[in-house]
Formats: structure tokens, sequence, C-alpha cells
């Protein structure tokens, strides 16, 4: 009975059928109208979108716990320094904001850093009663002389044109420049974080991870001259053409004519599927070369550390090192996803990386597909998403249902207003199940 169970969850032909079943939503969502369908491909491809930057942020996550079993608990956090990188590279520089005092906090960061690696430089070096009070010694005065040259600065270039930027800018270059950029950002934010935490106990890289990411998006809501703050950064440029200009092309126009659909509509549907391609391209690309380092020695040793840590350190295997390696790779792909949503979205808002959804359900996207699996991972991050969003409107339908031999009063006032939050308890469910019928996984870890 239990070969059977497993042959059943190894079979060749399950991720196939379950990647048609999710292409078959997508169809029914484009050309069904009904209650739970929006019969619009413009609705169909947005989610869908969203969908595979999902996969992309859950195959980072799954590099880092399938590959070597870390739990990275934060990783709204490397999401957001990789979507800083898009208004960094790609929005134009703000006239006036470097002579108000970019120079000036260049050098801050430099000196900030400074100080730091000449604590720890001191820190190593000096023995005896001296040690203590020279590390404190440098840290008071690289500290004050950091704040010194930081703050004036800030202050000048977020009074610089503060009612319309407030920023230092960008540096106006492509915006695909942006999404590697976004990597190096979530890459050396991993690179500090796990120096630290990965020689430590499993659970301190919880915490930290935790601490990092909320850190990360605090610095983001505060810090207006990096990029506005809560004010936001809009128009962040495109790597595909606007819908505006599509409408004003002849060609297009033509073309929307000989199709048959609404000029503005056919407009959306073109851009969206843009979007789908260029999105596409990197989750493909990224799925190979994870499958081909998982495959390859590095992978099997990675495995092998997840399985027994101490028979694999027995080995003479560098455990911490290699650690620090998955956890690198896989923030950094995080960063990706960052950048590309923020390039889609067009728009920078620190207020809308929510642990709840930029963490949590980006760990059930690895969960529900198959923790280890690649393909898994991808079709956990475009399945969920995709359930998450029709929840939004699944939800007051269903309670509408379930309500409706009640007669009125606080009772059914109550549950409909509480239909919101449906899409909290979908994603519960869904767990539950999977985990009670599949616990490795829709397309488990050969």
């Amino acid at each position: 009975m239990a070969t059977t169970r497993q042959a059943e969850r190894s079979s060749p032909w399950r991720a196939p059928i379950l990647f048609g079943v999710l292409a078959l939503l997508f169809v029914l969502e484009g050309t069904t109208r009904n209650a739970l369908f929006s019969g619009s491909w413009n609705t169909s491809l947005a989610i869908l979108n969203m969908g595979i930057i999902s996969a992309v942020m859950a195959l980072g996550l799954n590099m880092q716990w399938g590959y070597a079993g870390l739990f990275n608990s934060g990783v709204v956090g490397f999401l957001a320094i990789g979507g800083l990188a898009p208004v960094l590279i790609s929005v134009a520089p703000v006239e006036g904001s470097w002579s108000a005092g970019g120079m000036r906090v260049a050098v801050a960061l430099i000196v900030g850093l400074g100080t730091l690696f000449l604590a720890s430089y001191t820190w190593r070096k000096l023995r005896g009663t001296w040690r203590v009070p020279a590390l404190l010694a440098v840290l008071i005065i690289g500290f004050a002389l950091y704040r010194w040259l930081f703050d004036p600065a800030v202050m000048a270039i977020e009074a610089n044109q503060a009612a319309q930027y407030g920023n230092l800018g960008g540096l106006g270059l492509p915006v695909l420049l942006s999404w590697p950029v976004g990597a190096l950002f979530a890459a050396a934010a991993a690179w500090g974080v796990g120096k630290v935490a990965l020689g430590l106990r499993s659970d301190y890289l919880a915490i930290a991870t935790l601490g990092i990411g909320e850190i990360i998006v605090a610095v983001l809501k505060n810090e207006e001259w990096l990029a506005r703050g809560v004010k936001n950064v809009t128009s962040i440029p495109r790597p595909v053409p606007y819908e505006i200009q599509l409408q004003q092309d002849p060609e297009f126009v033509a073309r929307a004519a000989s199709w048959g659909i609404p000029l503005a509509e056919a407009s959306g549907i073109w851009v969206k599927l843009a979007y789908a391609g260029l999105f596409s391209v990197v989750l493909i690309a990224l799925i190979l070369l994870a499958e081909l380092s998982l495959k390859s020695p590095w992978g099997r040793m990675m495995r092998a550390i997840r399985d027994n840590e101490v028979a694999a350190d027995a080995m003479g295997k560098d455990v911490t090192g290699r650690h620090l390696q998955v956890f690198v790779i896989g923030c950094a792909v995080m960063g990706l996803a960052g950048a590309m949503m923020i390039t889609h979205d067009g728009l920078m808002a620190p207020t809308q990386y929510n642990p709840l959804r930029y963490t949590f359900l980006v760990w059930v996207m690895v969960v529900v597909g198959g923790s280890g699996n690649n393909w898994g991972a991808a079709l956990g991050g475009i399945l969920i998403w995709f359930l998450w969003t029709k929840a939004e409107s699944w939800g007051p339908q269903l309670i509408a249902l379930l309500t409706s031999p009640l007669p009125a009063g606080a009772l059914k006032q109550h549950l409909m207003e509480s239909a919101a939050h449906m899409r909290f308890i979908a994603m519960g469910a869904v767990l539950l199940l999977v985990l009670r019928f599949s616990p490795r996984g829709l397309v488990p870890e050969k």
C-alpha cells in the first residue's frame, strides 16, 4: 500500500497534468463569464503575470528550504530591497539633489561602512585591557562623524522640490538593468545576515531574517531621500510599450480592428502578453539553472547537508559555508522577483510590503507546490496566487450563499462584513488539505 502511494506521488505525469489544470483555470478566467470567472483576458493575464513573479519568489525560497533546510522568515525584506533597484537605476535623476547633498550622503555611507570594518579589525587585532575601550572609541567617533555628514545632507535632499520629489532619484538607465542589480542588493543583505546567523542554531536564522526583513521595510518607509518613503515613487519606466502608445499607433489600431476587440482592451492584452513573455523567460531560465545545480555534485552535497549535517561535517564538508552560499543565492532570486514586481507595477510603495502576503503566502506556495522540487515551487507560486486573487471575489459570494436562509439582522451583517477575511481562511484550508493528502506537496521532490 505504501509502495503504491509513493509510486503515485512520483508519477512522471503528475506535474504535466497539474500544469494543464492550471492553464485551464486561466483559460476559463479569460473566456468564461459567470459567478466564478470574470470572462476577461485582461484579468486573466494580470493574475498570470503576478503569478509568474510569485513563482520566482517561491523558487528563491525553495532553494533555501528545499535544498538546505534554511528557514527564512524575512522574505518580505529581501523582496523590498530588490524592489529598490528600479528606483535607483531606471528613474531619472532629480535636478539639484546631488548638489544639495548627494555626495555628502555617499561620503557618510562610506564612513559608516568604514567604521564597521575598522571596529571589526580593532576587535580582531587588539588584546588585553585596551580591546574594549578601543572598540568603543572607534564606534563612537565613527558614529558621530557619520551623523555629522549624513543628517544635514538628508535634510537638504528632502527639502529639494519636496512636493514632487525630495529624493535623489535614479540613474536613468534601462529598467531591465535594475533586475540583476536588485538581485545583488538582496544578495549583499543576505551575506551580512548569513555571516552572523548561519554559524549559530537554526532558530537564530529565523529570528535574524524576521528582524532584517522588518528593518529593511522600515528604512524604505522612513528614509525619504532614498525612495520618497511613504510618499511613493511613481512612473517607473517600463520594458514594454504603454497602452496609450499602442492606441496611437495606426498599425496596432488596424490590428485590433481585425481582431474584433475594442482598442482599449486590445492594448491592455498586448501589454500584459509582453510582460508575460518577459517574465516567463526569466522563470524558465531560473528553473533550468536551478535544475542543473540541483543535479550537480553541489546540489547532491546540499541535500546531504540538509538531511544530516553531522554526517556531512564528519565527511569534511564546510556546512556553514555551503549554507551561506545557498542562502545568498536564494535571496538574490527573491531580490530579482522584487525588482520584477516593482517594474510590473510601475510604483514603489513601501506600505505594500505586508509580511502576510510576502512571507507567509510565499511559504504556502513552496509547501503546497512541493518543497525541494523547482517545478513544484513554480506550480505552487502560480496556483496559490490565482486562488489568493480569486478568493477575494469568491469569499463574499460564498458567504452570501451560506447566509441567504438567515433573516436580516446583526448576525448576517457581521458575517457579510467578515467575508473579506475568507481569502485567509481559504489559504489555510488549501494548506491543510495538501498537508493531509499530499504531505510532500503537489509535485514532491524525487
